[in-house]
C-alpha cells in the first residue's frame, strides 16, 4: 500500500488527510480513502457522512459573520404535514428572495419540531436584508432573524469562524422521510472549496507528528479509523485571534 496526502481549504478551515491506496493506482486525483463494509447500513451511513462532511466544507466556505441566521414557523393557517407540501412552500419563498435580491447566498433546510412534531425551515443567507427576510415570509412566524456567532468553541477548543458544528446541525435536520434527493437547498453561486492534488508521501503522521501547515494556521482536531485513514483539521487565525492569544 501507498500513502496519499490530500489539503482541502474551505473559508477558514484546512483539513489535510492521508490515506492509504492501492499499489498499482496511477491517477493520483481519483485516490479516495480505502473503506470496508459490513453491511448495507455500513455503506449507506457512510455516503450520508461524506454527504455531511460535503456540505460542511461548502458552508465553511462561504459563511462568515456577516451572514444571517433565520428560523420560520409556519401558523395554524399554513400549517403543512407533509414534506411533499413543505418543499412548495420552501421553493416559492426562496423564489421571493431571489426576486427580491437575485445575487443573494441562501442555503435553506426542512425539519421537524422535536416536542411538536411541526415542520419548520431554518435559513443562513448573505445579501438580503433583515427586512425583506420578515416581509416575504407571509406563512407564519420568524422565531429569529441573527447574525452567526463570530467564534466558536468545540470541546473547549476555540476554532475562530469555523462552523462546523452550526453546518452539521442544520444538515442533521434531514430525516428519511424527506425522501431522496437533496437534504437542502442552497443558490448556485456558492464559492467552491479549493482541494489540492493528492501527493505521494513516504513520512508516517501522527497525532503527534501532524503535517506541517501553511503560516498562521494553528491545528485544532484529529480523526483517524482502523483503515489507515488520518484527518488533521487547522484553524486559519486573523491578526485580532493571534493578539488575543498572546
Amino acid at each position: 500500500m501507498r500513502k496519499v496526502k490530500v489539503r482541502t481549504f474551505s473559508g477558514v478551515v484546512l483539513e489535510q488527510e492521508v490515506f492509504n491506496i492501492a499499489n498499482n493506482k496511477k491517477n493520483l486525483n481519483t485516490a479516495k480513502p480505502q473503506v470496508r463494509f459490513k453491511t448495507d447500513e455500513e455503506r449507506l451511513r457512510h455516503k450520508r457522512l461524506i454527504s455531511r462532511r460535503r456540505h460542511a466544507k461548502l458552508f465553511n466556505t462561504n459563511v462568515t459573520p456577516a451572514w444571517l441566521y433565520s428560523t420560520l414557523t409556519m401558523d395554524n393557517d399554513h400549517e403543512v404535514h407533509t414534506f411533499e407540501e413543505a418543499r412548495i412552500v420552501r421553493d416559492r419563498y426562496y423564489d421571493r428572495l431571489r426576486r427580491a435580491h437575485p445575487d443573494a447566498k441562501i442555503f435553506i433546510y426542512m425539519g421537524r419540531g422535536k416536542s411538536t412534531s411541526r415542520i419548520h425551515f431554518h435559513m443562513v443567507s448573505f445579501g438580503v436584508p433583515k427586512e425583506t427576510i420578515i416581509k416575504k415570509w407571509i406563512e407564519g412566524r420568524i422565531v429569529r432573524v441573527e447574525h452567526v456567532r463570530k467564534r466558536n468553541f468545540y470541546n473547549g477548543v476555540d476554532h475562530g469562524q469555523d462552523y462546523t458544528g452550526l453546518a452539521n446541525y442544520l444538515f442533521d435536520h434531514w430525516t428519511p422521510e424527506q425522501g431522496n434527493g437533496h437534504k437542502y437547498k442552497n443558490t448556485k453561486n456558492m464559492v467552491q472549496p479549493v482541494r489540492e492534488e493528492p501527493t505521494e508521501i513516504v513520512r508516517n503522521y501522527t497525532k503527534n507528528s501532524p503535517p506541517r501547515a501553511p503560516k498562521g494556521y494553528r491545528l485544532v482536531d484529529y480523526k483517524e479509523n482502523q483503515f489507515g485513514y488520518m484527518c488533521f483539521t487547522y484553524i486559519k487565525e486573523t491578526v485580532r485571534e493571534k493578539k488575543r492569544r498572546v
